[in-house]
């Protein structure tokens, strides 16, 4: 599916090189049409490729709603499928890519091993197969927190050991290697890896947020759709952690800052060659039992919820030092929990039943 794209407005660069047309993989999931969205407002021309594993094309339409214009492209498929993902590299002057493309579930993986080394690891290397036959060689990869794994309390940051728990987590750890050395044995390549934590909330709109199939694996958007009413009570996976509250302490960073930096990375790739790891987070820690009273004060009710055993490849705590991206490009989240709460439950509550079902047609706020 192609769409004719209209012209983009001037950016203010921040480096000596900066990419005009980006291609986003994972386009239609939920960092990635947020992403979509940001780099539209910044000029960018941008190219998507997804399968909807775990998505819809219906975001688009809300994607041109919220930028005031089109994208420029949108093709379904799998970055495995090198064929077709060449063919698009071939119609598009690509000049770097923003690769969001895999899946995500730690509790998945635990049962989906192979799936899981075989979508990510193989579709990261088909990607990069792909960019270097056609001479793109700028890449922001889109890392996670998981990477660090039962690392223990505290703060983590870049140079904390890579210590992953389950097999979603050790498949972005194994990419990053491979990004590293491809950096290290080819010096035209730039990769800049984002480790970011918890992305949570959704665009202030309320058009786009988060809206997985099946049960939702992240906090989030499972406390949103019991508080709308989608399911009777959450499930809180262990009660009995390490903790203050005796529940999972994660660091939860905004989608909107989350997506905003990742377009501020693209005026980076001309500080230096080679391969660069940034955490991403605010640098605070928030339990799940606290999650759900700041949610319960957004929507105005209480969300009820039952304690459940651990999940297998769970840790107790996972929270960044971020200083290293603030020294580096003076960038900082500017979202609270709050903020995410309040975005999350917009979404929600003007899309009940995710984009295909909503009950009205939501309105942007002014």
């Amino acid at each position: 599916m192609a769409r004719r794209n209209q012209s983009p407005t001037a950016r203010g660069a921040g480096s000596s090189w900066a990419p005009s047309t980006v291609l986003v993989t994972g386009g239609a999931g939920f960092i990635g049409s947020h992403a979509c969205v940001e780099l539209l407002d910044h000029g960018y021309e941008v190219i998507v490729v997804d399968d909807y594993s775990n998505s819809t094309p219906q975001v688009f339409a809300r994607v041109e709603r919220l930028a005031g214009r089109f994208v420029g492209a949108v093709y379904e498929l799998d970055i495995r499928d090198r064929r077709a993902l060449s063919a698009v590299f071939d119609r598009h002057p690509v000049d770097a890519v923003v690769h969001f493309a895999g899946y995500k579930s730690g509790s998945e993986s635990a049962h989906r091993p192979v799936e899981y080394y075989d979508t990510n690891v193989g579709g990261t290397t088909s990607l990069l197969r792909t960019m270097h036959d056609h001479g793109v060689h700028q890449l922001v990869y889109s890392s996670s927190c998981s990477v660090y794994g039962d690392s223990g309390p505290g703060p983590l940051d870049e140079t904390t050991p890579a210590n992953p728990t389950n097999p979603y987590a050790a498949s972005k750890w194994l990419c990053e290697q491979i990004l590293a050395d491809v950096c290290h044995r080819r010096p035209e390549y730039t990769v800049l890896c984002l480790r970011y934590f918890n992305p949570a909330g959704a665009h202030p709109s309320g058009l786009l947020g988060e809206d997985p199939r099946g049960t939702p694996d992240s906090l989030m958007p499972n406390v949103a759709q019991v508080a709308v009413g989608r399911r009777e009570r959450l499930r809180v996976f262990g009660d009995d952690y390490p903790t203050r509250d005796g529940t999972a302490v994660r660091d939860y960073l905004h989608v909107m800052d989350t997506v905003e930096a990742h377009r501020v990375a693209l005026d980076h790739f001309a500080d230096a060659p080679g391969m660069h790891v940034f955490n991403l987070g605010l640098g605070r820690s928030s339990s799940v039992l606290e999650v759900v009273a700041a949610f319960s004060e957004a929507c105005g009710r209480p969300v009820p919820y039952e304690i459940a055993p651990r999940r297998t490849g769970d840790v107790a705590e996972l929270v960044a030092d971020a200083t290293a991206v603030v020294h580096a490009w003076g960038w900082r989240p500017t979202r609270d929990l709050s903020d995410m709460c309040r975005d999350a439950w917009r979404f929600q509550e003007l899309n009940p039943h995710g984009y295909n079902n909503s009950a009205r047609r939501p309105k942007p706020k002014d």
